[in-house]
């Protein structure tokens, strides 16, 4: 065993971010992830800026180690052959609006009587069923709804989206999770299952203590900026070269190490500042203390000078210093991929690190369709004849 889902063959029917990044994470553990696309135009993300070598980078981003079909889902004989798929499939991915594959013919219902060892993973904005199931979502729909936008920005300020797509991230990685659970339950019970994950349920799970805190204390969380809203000091600093630094110093022995670096040891003694809750009062006191030290400092002898103490304290990083970064190369977090029409291509490596059966990159991102003969090939036995017969017909 070279990978921990080697022998697992997964139909990716995804599009977008979340659905696309969950057979992303099951092609990196070594599954057989097949990118089932729309003939003619692909998955809609092939059509977002930026290009390299008439490629989509976005698109590229989201869908290493995956072959590419393409099926003219008009024809009845392209849901023909998608059917025959589910039954060599262990795993299936789809996050169309609830309800669209159930249009097609292939539902939970239909696919499940087809492969009773079928795993279908229903990723969507809202969930399968309820008042808001029909609705269309997207990231910035889920970071809204939850709650989660309202939470962020400056107190005085507007609601801020996050500057990437993380709720999407975070449905795709829990609807890996839960597959990987649902093929552990099938070890046991010969029987697969359907997972339904949604971007606003994602969402809300990532609010921490906002919900107990407004239903159990009758208290509603508001928007704190960069401030830590636990503890203090913990915030954004503007150094004397005129870059920003993250400080986390929240605890009483990190505080304590802090005072003891900024050359004032008394602080800590100070009842005003001795423990988490009287810091969290006057945390405007505190933070005008740390203000006035650190931009009086260059960011180099900021961090030497609080680092040396063991206190978290990171420069707010540009996306060319993230690039160069030496932990992350080290880690092989940042990788050059060789892609068949768009060259060489620098992208995110793989996250998980597994000491037995590592995971790895072993396929670019594919082109449009670029695997569907040699998919029919394997996956259905379909001979040389009958694979030019069905593109004649435009059905694949």
């Amino acid at each position: 065993m070279t990978s921990p889902l080697q022998g697992i063959k997964v139909l990716d029917l995804t599009r977008f971010i979340a659905g696309p990044h969950c057979g992303m994470i099951l092609g990196d553990m070594g599954a057989d992830v097949v990118k089932v696309e729309k003939k003619g135009s692909g998955d809609d993300s092939r059509h977002f800026p930026p290009f390299q070598g008439g490629e989509s980078l976005y698109g590229m981003a989201l869908n290493r180690n995956k072959r590419s079909i393409t099926l003219n889902f008009r024809e009845a004989r392209a849901q023909d052959l998608l059917r025959l798929m589910v039954k060599e499939a262990d795993i299936l991915l789809e996050n169309f609006r609830p309800g669209t594959m159930e249009q097609m013919g292939c539902g939970w219902k239909e696919l499940s009587a087809i492969n009773p060892r079928l795993i279908m993973t229903r990723l969507s904005g809202f969930g399968q069923d309820g008042p808001y199931a029909q609705r269309p979502g997207f990231d910035g729909i889920a970071q809204a709804m939850s709650g989660l936008m309202g939470l962020t920005g400056a107190p005085d300020g507007p609601p801020y989206l996050a500057g990437t797509f993380y709720i999407d991230y975070m449905t795709a990685m829990y609807g890996a999770t839960a597959t990987l659970g649902a093929l552990n339950a099938r070890h046991l019970t010969d029987r697969g299952q359907m997972i339904d994950v949604s971007l606003l349920d994602s969402a809300v799970s990532l609010l921490t203590t906002a919900i107990p805190t407004r239903i159990n204390k009758g208290e509603t969380l508001t928007r704190t900026g960069n401030r830590d809203r636990y503890s203090s000091p913990a915030n954004v600093f503007e150094t004397g070269s005129g870059d920003f630094v993250l400080l986390l110093s929240g605890t009483n022995p990190l505080f304590g190490r802090l005072a003891e670096a900024i050359g004032q040891p008394e602080l800590s003694a100070d009842s005003c500042f001795s423990t988490v809750d009287a810091r969290l009062q006057n945390a405007e006191a505190i933070e005008q203390v740390l203000r006035g030290w650190i931009g009086a400092r260059e960011t180099d002898v900021v961090l030497e000078v609080i680092g040396r103490a063991g206190v978290p304290c990171a420069k707010v990083a540009t996306i060319d210093e993230v690039v160069e970064n030496p932990q992350l190369r080290h880690r092989d977090q940042i990788v050059e991929i060789d892609h068949p029409t768009a060259g060489k291509v620098s992208t995110a490596g793989v996250t998980m690190k597994l000491s037995d059966t590592p995971l790895s990159i072993r396929r670019p991102s594919p082109t449009l369709g670029q695997h569907t003969s040699e998919i029919l090939l394997e996956w259905l036995a379909l001979t040389d004849r009958q694979i030019e017969e069905l593109m004649e017909d435009a059905v694949i």
